[in-house]
């Protein structure tokens, strides 16, 4: 009888291994032009600011020194990532990166899709999310350093 009820509990728990084993091996929710994925938790905690630029965007390519500085200084309480509007990736997002010196982490999933908001009309343009993953906020045009730090103070509260 004994054995009878261990069979029967080792089988128990091998069924759920088997169903926990493929949750956990989930496709990730979004993939960095530097190789790495993730879920959309992984954000959950900081503050995300997301924006979008294009080579064809001069004012995109003037802010990105301003973006990268506001993701230097404020790194602790915010994760900043550049999306390419254009949705390069590979060498054409590669070379781009170089040649524009974009020094924050590139997201190559459209955050539309991710995050469920349309593109934005006209770019530069840049979302803000709260740590708990709620959209709070887009602004159109060139940001500074000062103006970032400006509105997600706003938003903080």
């Amino acid at each position: 009888m004994l054995d009878s009820l261990n069979f029967k509990i080792h089988k128990i728990i091998m069924l759920l291994l088997l169903v926990a084993v493929p949750v956990s091996c989930a496709d990730p929710d979004y993939y960095l032009a530097d190789g790495s994925d993730g879920s959309k938790e992984d954000f959950e905690g900081k503050w995300l600011v997301i924006n979008y630029w294009a080579d064809w965007c001069p004012p995109c390519i003037k802010k990105m020194p301003e973006l990268t500085e506001f993701y230097r200084n404020n790194s602790e309480e915010v994760t900043v990532l550049a999306f390419n509007f254009d949705e390069l990736d590979g060498e054409d997002l590669e070379e781009q990166i170089i040649r524009f010196k974009v020094d924050i982490p590139s997201i190559l999933t459209n955050p539309g899709l991710l995050f469920g908001w349309q593109p934005p009309k006209s770019l530069p343009a840049t979302y803000f999310i709260d740590s708990e993953g709620n959209f709070k906020e887009m602004v159109i045009g060139p940001q500074t350093e000062e103006s970032l730090e400006l509105m997600l103070n706003r938003l903080k509260g």
